[in-house]
């Protein structure tokens, strides 16, 4: 029993580690050699729709995240569809997924590692080229959905890193 509770009870603690401790990553979110342009933390939601499968069958499919980012518990930007993240100051970069690592438990949506596809605006985003996603909470929904078309959504929180090269 120690050793399945062990290496991911250690995983998280060297995730965790003590404050300020910049501990690393799982390395398919790792991004050596970039620097922090900002760290935010998030709150809001993770949508799905119902929506017909391949197969046919009905199952809740991700929509887009609706989510507030704060900093010192200021609002200071929103992330939405695309995945979109947008700063008070204008600044706004689009990413997309490149690498992912598991929640801390089955209930957390991953954590991922997104490059920047495009962004808009001038300000704090400008510079930055990845965005990790990390220390999710919830954001996953289960259970059948019964009517297509029908929305839900799944409260989750993380914080989101915002990184440049060099």
């Amino acid at each position: 029993m120690f050793s399945k509770l062990a290496a991911p009870t250690l995983m998280l603690a060297a995730l965790i580690g003590p404050a300020g401790a910049a501990e690393p990553l799982p390395e398919a979110i790792a991004a050596p050699g970039e620097t922090v342009v900002l760290s935010v933390h998030a709150e809001g939601a993770q949508v799905y729709e119902c929506k017909a499968g391949a197969e046919g069958k009905l199952a809740w499919s991700f929509r887009e995240p609706v989510a507030t980012l704060l900093s010192e518990g200021k609002t200071v930007g929103r992330h939405y569809a695309g995945p979109n993240w947008e700063l008070a100051d204008s600044s706004a970069v689009v990413g997309k997924a490149i690498g992912n690592a598991p929640g801390a438990t089955a209930a957390d949506i991953p954590w991922l590692k997104l490059e920047v596809a495009s962004r808009r605006g001038s300000g704090v985003l400008t510079p930055v080229t990845t965005v990790q996603r990390i220390n999710t909470h919830g954001g996953k929904l289960d259970g059948a959905c019964d009517k297509a078309g029908e929305f839900k959504s799944a409260p989750y929180s993380a914080d989101y890193v915002f990184l440049k090269k060099g």
